[in-house]
């Protein structure tokens, strides 16, 4: 035996073959001031999303791969691997999708994203300007799940496409899979909100209502994102432990009050201030 087919026969693997995690696949590095750097070129454009994958990329979890090897390897992740090898494949479906009962996940889902211009294949085209190479292993699976759910956090949670409803998001993913990059950019994302903004509003009761939620809520990736699709939206919720938003609906009421418009944060800011955030 070679020494190439030795470490091939040395992987964990799934029933098919399918590696836990390809031989090539270099070891994740903790690069934190990389991490900043990527984090300070967000804050110049929120809507450049490869930044956000370069975040997470330089912040590693050390539970990462253990959280990849339960899920995959079970018996439940080979069942889930089998019937949803791709999802962007069946969240961009929305004619299937729409077949579904008023009400349900599914149209809640369409309506979030045809109103808000969006699409499971664009947010994978923003993960690629990250320029991050693919292996055809079970992390790579794992990891494109957890992206491609992402939209659907927003659906099941209430939480908007706001500069706070995002923070809120980002929150409510690392309750659901902790890692350094979601804390950067929830908190931190959050305290710069409030230092730009100044105003009454409780951002920080509402990002920790999110964290909150997100830890109590079972892990979206290891559920079936077919069944959950057809479920009544109110079901879901309370199947999932995820409360009304309250203090993120307070937040969005009070910036209303003082004038502030809460999908346009900064409009009312001066120049000059802007300028030195």
């Amino acid at each position: 035996m070679n020494v190439s087919s030795s470490i091939i026969a040395d992987l964990e693997t799934a029933r098919d073959g399918t590696p836990l995690r390809h031989p090539h696949r270099p070891r994740a590095r903790y690069r934190p001031l990389t991490a900043l750097r990527h984090f300070r070129e967000l804050l110049k454009d929120k809507e450049n999303t490869a930044e956000v994958f370069r975040i997470y990329d330089a912040l590693p979890s050390g539970q990462f791969i253990p959280r990849v090897r339960a899920l995959t390897l079970s018996p439940h992740g080979e069942a889930l691997r089998a019937s949803e090898p791709y999802l962007p494949a069946i969240l961009d479906d929305h004619d299937a999708l729409r077949r579904l009962p008023e009400g349900s996940v599914a149209h809640a889902y369409c309506d979030f994203m045809e109103r808000e211009g969006l699409s499971a294949a664009g947010l994978v085209e923003e993960s690629e300007k990250a320029d991050q190479p693919v292996y055809d292993d079970l992390v790579q699976w794992f990891g494109f799940r957890q992206r491609d759910t992402h939209d659907l956090m927003h659906v099941l949670t209430g939480y908007g496409r706001d500069a706070l409803g995002e923070q809120c998001v980002l929150l409510f993913t690392h309750g659901q899979s902790p890692s350094h990059g979601h804390l950067l950019l929830g908190y931190a994302g959050s305290l710069h909100l409030k230092k730009l903004v100044k105003s009454q509003a409780p951002v920080m009761k509402a990002t920790r209502q999110a964290h909150r939620t997100g830890k109590a809520c079972p892990a979206l990736v290891g559920l079936s994102i077919r069944e959950l699709l057809t479920k009544d939206l109110k079901q879901a919720r309370a199947e999932l432990n995820i409360p009304e938003p309250h203090w993120y609906r307070e937040c969005h009421r009070i910036w209303r009050e003082e004038g502030i418009d809460p999908y346009d944060l900064l409009a009312h800011q001066p120049e000059k201030q802007l300028a030195a955030a």
